[in-house]
Order: C-alpha cells, then sequence, then structure tokens
C-alpha cells in the first residue's frame, strides 16, 4: 500500500478530509515496512475528543489496519484548529 491509497481511503471515509500521508522513516529492506505518518482536517472531528478523532481514521482504513499498514501516525484537526496550528 502506498501513502496516496492511505490518503484516498482517508478522504473517502471522512466527511470534507483532507489527508497528506507520508513514509516517516526509510523502509526496511529486509521487512515489509508499512508505516505511515497523517495529517487530517475535517469539520467531521469538531466537537470530538481525541480518542474519537482517531476511531474515524481507523474506520476509514476499515480492515488495513491489520493487513497492510503496520502503524500510523497521525495528528487530526478541524480545520479551524488547523489554521491556528499553521498560524
Amino acid at each position: 500500500m502506498d501513502t496516496a491509497e492511505v490518503e484516498r481511503l482517508i478522504e473517502e471515509g471522512i466527511e470534507d478530509a483532507e489527508a497528506t500521508v507520508t513514509k516517516p522513516r526509510v523502509p526496511d529492506e529486509d521487512h515489509e515496512d508499512a508505516h505511515f505518518a497523517a495529517v487530517i482536517v475535517s469539520p467531521a472531528f469538531e466537537g470530538l475528543p481525541l480518542v474519537q478523532q482517531h476511531e474515524l481514521v481507523y474506520d476509514a482504513l476499515e480492515g488495513y489496519m491489520t493487513t497492510d499498514i503496520h502503524a500510523l501516525e497521525m495528528k487530526t484537526y478541524t480545520p479551524e484548529a488547523y489554521e491556528e496550528h499553521e498560524a
């Protein structure tokens, strides 16, 4: 699975989401390295605690977290919180 596919799954699974997915480290040539990092911005996160925001992301990734994705570092923001973060 590549970063574009992870982005697509998140954006299709969470309303009005914009996801930026990267690989946070150099892949290990001897092992399948399926570590990803994601920044996800969506109004769907409004009013939800962090745990529920992350659950929305996991739900969007369906069963891939146990098969194609070994680890996912994520930062979730509402659009307003993201603007403040970037300022």
